[in-house]
């Protein structure tokens, strides 16, 4: 049965519009939270506003010192987590008494921190009895709050490596070490700042969860629905217009969200309704969603939560990251649309008449301001400023939009209304936050054992060992690693745990940093699309009334660019816009324009392969000299580039002269 049958619908602007909200908790995990009244819907309201105020406080007059930023951010998502979610089935409306008893515990394991924080420095390492009770009721409340919220699989990575931790010595072969005891681990694991108070829990308490306010408010605002409308106006009426709407909508949103499951469900309530109706299968439909809301999270200026952490693994500024990133994303978006392009010309798709999408002019005319936030952000991190200083006008940019629409609308500006929407859109975010900092603590513990035996580096000289020492296959062995872990790991969690282990291996094979990161970044993330646990591919299916496998399937079809753009720019860093030949700027520049320009070309000769269609349906023997022409010029090397656009011209002429010849005989 189709999900429109199963979703309420409402029309916006002339266009069936699923409801996001039934869809958000029929897919995303995150979302099945209790329906709470009275005094418990109070208490969590106030508990969420109150998290981040302190998040905007801190950002207006600097972080606290270490632990004392970090163990609250922690304990504020524990406390909600199991106010909000239940231990197993489905969420009901009241909280049993043991979840008020883990949240008062998870509390108080914050407030130790808190209140012992100059005798921890102090004792620097000595740690008493009562440390280490703290420490393991702590790591059991948060290995229990995420496998409630984020899911049972890194759980099990956080038990395991914390076993691993304890009785290293009955591991066989390079994995062994002499153990350590209890007491050292978990005291190392929470009361230390490299384990679950480490990197992930400092990036995600001081520049993650103001970008998180900053989403929120965005879509708020009505900037979200205001940039697919301009796609939906722009693209809609084009051959396949709804899909090709679909790629620039999830392209834009997905800018600021860090979830696929929340991009494909937020584009897709609208996109895929039309894309069914205009001709597509069901799974095409749902694969096109799945596949473009999966690419927000590497589209600049604001990419998923990893980007940020990424920031203090490499050890370079943001908009370092940020502008490394665009050219990749280019290739990616420019893969999902050309195979969308010529998978509609192929079929005879039309698009959306006039009168039944936006008016360009008329969003323009009423709502072109509502870019302003994002502009401002793009500058902002573009000019050297800090993370946390952007993200903060970014928000006040949202917030002079609500002031802007509420003058626009006609009505009167009402304070009282504007301080609701304000404070609710608070809560919101916290209520989004929660997966995303559990994730980063469970991360932390995988780290934090790492750290302690050294497995890390032991990790990387296997995989180097393993793979003979040789590029490729260190590339593949990688690739797969970060593929198998990202169906079931949320991809901050997944980027982490490939940050401490594959990414070294990369590194001591002489590939830059930033590219080894954004390697095992970008194959985390195309695991959202990977069949058969790919999560937004499963939520593209259900909106689309599709088989998963094969809407799955054609996601990976329709992504490809994703699974060769890591490749591409590891081979080939100017893509990532390193300079590692120490060009003049000039040539650099030079440089980037050729190898961006050619392997944008080489995406859409792979696209024409793998859809079928170049100027004309292709036959089996022409797909796969398109796909091989492709090939060629995405290999970073001049010669292969000159084949490679040899084969395309080629296929070019050839299709002419064939049509030609058919219409000739016709």
């Amino acid at each position: 049965m189709s999900e429109e049958k199963n979703v309420s619908t409402t029309t916006v602007d002339g266009v069936e519009v699923l409801n996001e909200a039934e869809l958000m908790e029929k897919y995303d995990r995150e979302s099945k939270y209790r329906h709470l009244e009275g005094i418990p819907r109070a208490i969590v309201f106030v508990i969420g506003v109150c998290w981040s105020l302190f998040h905007l406080y801190t950002g207006l007059f600097g972080v606290f010192p270490s632990t004392l930023q970090r163990a609250p951010h922690l304990a504020a998502a524990m406390v909600l987590a199991y106010l909000l979610y239940p231990i197993a089935g489905k969420a009901g409306k009241t909280i049993p008494i043991w979840d008020w008893i883990l949240c008062i515990l998870s509390f108080f394991c914050g407030a130790y921190h808190v209140f012992n924080y100059e005798a921890l420095l102090l004792r620097s390492g000595l740690y008493t009895q009562m440390d280490m009770i703290v420490s393991i009721i702590a790591i059991i409340l948060l290995l229990e709050a995420a496998r409630r919220v984020v899911g049972p699989i890194i759980v099990g990575l956080g038990i395991f490596f914390l076993l691993y931790a304890v009785f290293g010595e009955y591991f066989p072969g390079f994995l062994g070490h002499g153990g350590l005891s209890l007491k050292r681990v978990v005291c190392f694991e929470f009361l230390g700042t490299e384990g679950i108070l480490g990197t992930p829990i400092y990036v995600s308490s001081s520049f993650i969860y103001l970008f998180l306010i900053f989403a929120t408010f965005l879509k708020a605002s009505g900037v979200g629905d205001w940039m697919t409308g301009m796609a939906m106006g722009a693209c809609g009426g084009a051959a396949g217009g709804p899909a090709k709407a679909a790629v620039i909508a999830s392209a834009l949103e997905g800018t600021v969200s860090g979830s696929s499951v929340a991009n494909t469900v937020g584009s897709g309530s609208i996109t895929i309704p039309l894309m069914k109706k205009t001709g597509y299968r069901p799974e095409f439909a749902g694969a096109v969603e799945a596949a473009a809301s999966t690419g927000g999270q590497i589209m600049p200026p604001i990419m998923g939560a990893a980007a940020f952490i990424m920031t203090e693994y490499v050890g370079v500024p943001y908009n370092t990251i940020a502008f490394a990133a665009v050219i990749p994303a280019i290739l990616y978006f420019t893969g999902i649309y050309a195979n969308v392009h010529f998978e509609a010309m192929r079929k005879g798709l039309l698009g959306v008449p006039k009168d039944q999408r936006p008016s360009v002019s008329h969003l323009m005319k009423t709502g072109w301001y509502k870019i302003a936030p994002l502009l401002i952000i793009i500058f902002l991190l573009g000019s050297g400023r800090s993370v946390m200083y952007s993200a903060l006008f970014g928000i006040v940019a949202c917030m002079i939009i609500w002031l802007i629409n509420s003058f626009t609308s006609g009505e009167k500006f009402n304070p009282v209304e504007f301080g609701k929407m304000f404070i609710m859109a608070l809560e919101e975010t916290a209520r989004g936050a929660i997966s995303v900092v559990l994730a980063c603590g469970c991360a932390g513990i995988i780290v934090g054992s790492i750290t302690m035996t050294g497995l890390g580096l032991k990790l990387a000289g296997g995989i180097v060992d393993l793979s003979g020492g040789l590029l490729m296959p260190t590339l593949a062995l990688t690739m797969l690693c970060c593929i198998f872990l990202g169906l079931g790991l949320p991809t901050t969690a997944n980027y982490i745990i490939q940050a401490t282990i594959t990414a070294p291996a990369l590194v001591e094979l002489g590939i830059p940093a930033l590219a080894a990161h954004m390697f095992v970044f970008y194959f985390g993330i195309v695991a959202d699309i990977t069949p058969l646990v790919g999560l937004a591919a499963i939520a593209g299916a259900g909106i689309a009334g599709a088989s998963t496998i094969k809407t799955g399937l054609n996601a990976s079809r329709l992504g490809i660019s994703a699974y060769v753009a890591p490749y591409v720019f590891v081979l080939n860093p100017v893509l990532l816009l390193i300079n590692t030949e120490g060009w003049s700027t000039p040539m650099f520049v030079l440089m980037i324009v050729m190898a961006a320009a050619v392997t944008i070309v080489g995406m859409v000769c792979l696209a024409m392969g793998l859809s079928g269609y170049c100027i004309m349906p292709c036959n089996i023997i022409e797909r796969i000299i398109l796909i091989a022409g492709g090939i060629f010029m995405v290999m970073p090397s001049p010669w292969s580039d000159i084949v490679g656009i040899a084969i395309l011209v080629a296929m070019i002429v050839q299709q002419k002269m064939r049509k030609k010849k058919v219409a000739l005989n016709s």
